[in-house]
């Protein structure tokens, strides 16, 4: 009898030791169930964090940014109508208000750069022809006068250049591009 209830209790033994290491192997599971999530969630904010960004930063160029209308040969005294382009501008759509003197513009031609930032002279509004005060407004047209020479050897006016390549630049927003091509350079000829 006594060889019996030894061998119960071993019987015993062994259910609880497979009962003990099923216990492990779900606790295990779990942990690595926990790790697997907590992954997921980390990529899942990043992935988020970088379309934000992303979305921001598009949104930013193109809500930042100055439409041109058309532009012509500068009018005016002789100065301007050699060394000047006036463009009829406006702001994108959607865009915060700008100061004149957040924007820059480049041209280049094949006598080299000009490079520049707007003045508050430089930007009128179209209908009053008054020079700005504040800022650029979106839904207002507005006239730009470029001086496209430096006065130090670079002249990429309407004079000295049939073809230049211009970009307007604002501050925190997007960039404009326009060829210029001038096909007659007096007073008020289209350029675009």
């Amino acid at each position: 009898m006594k060889t019996n209830t030894h061998n119960a209790s071993m019987k015993d033994d062994k259910i609880a030791a497979i009962g003990i290491g099923a216990m492990i192997v779900f606790i295990a599971l779990i942990l690595v169930a926990a790790v697997a999530a907590a992954v997921i969630i980390q990529t899942a904010e990043k992935l988020q964090q970088n379309a934000q960004t992303a979305g921001d930063d598009t949104a930013d160029e193109m809500s930042g940014k100055i439409m041109i209308n058309t532009a012509y040969v500068g009018t005016g005294t002789a100065d301007a109508v050699t060394d000047e382009y006036h463009l009829v501008v406006r702001l994108a759509p959607g865009s915060d208000p700008t100061p004149a003197t957040g924007i820059s513009f480049q041209v280049f031609c094949a006598n080299g750069i000009v490079e520049g930032t707007l003045a508050n002279a430089d930007v009128r509004v179209m209908e009053t022809e008054n020079a700005i005060t504040g800022n650029l407004q979106v839904g207002v047209g507005y006239i730009v006068y470029i001086d496209a020479d430096d006065g130090v050897g670079t002249d990429c006016g309407p004079d000295a250049v049939s073809t230049s390549q211009l970009y307007l630049h604002v501050m925190n927003g997007g960039t404009t591009y326009e060829t210029l091509t001038v096909d007659d350079t007096s007073a008020g000829a289209l350029v675009v």
